[in-house]
């Protein structure tokens, strides 16, 4: 094997490796409930009927002693996805 292939196949490999690495951290981005969030037991129990599938919408609450903004998404399935959540205050 050459230098140069050699070097193509390093570079197909971390490449590889780049590419797992970013799959698995998209993954772990994902945001866990916490007390006071709309889904913290689960999905809520009633639906929202009247949403079209595709709307977000803003959650704030109040838990551990800070204040917190949640963006939902309202998925096909009528169930939520968590989007965001952005800690306002402290107090």
């Amino acid at each position: 094997m050459t230098l140069t292939n050699r070097k193509a196949v390093a570079a197909a490999i971390l490449l590889a490796g780049l590419i797992v690495q970013a799959a698995l951290a998209t993954k772990a981005r994902a945001f866990e409930p916490i007390p006071g969030s709309l889904s913290f037991q689960g999905q809520p129990k009633t639906k929202l009927l009247k949403s079209p599938v595709g709307t977000t919408f803003s959650h704030r609450f109040y838990a551990d002693g800070a204040h917190y903004e949640e963006t939902y998404k309202i998925g096909e399935d009528r169930s939520l996805e968590l989007l965001r959540r952005q800690q306002l205050s402290n107090r």
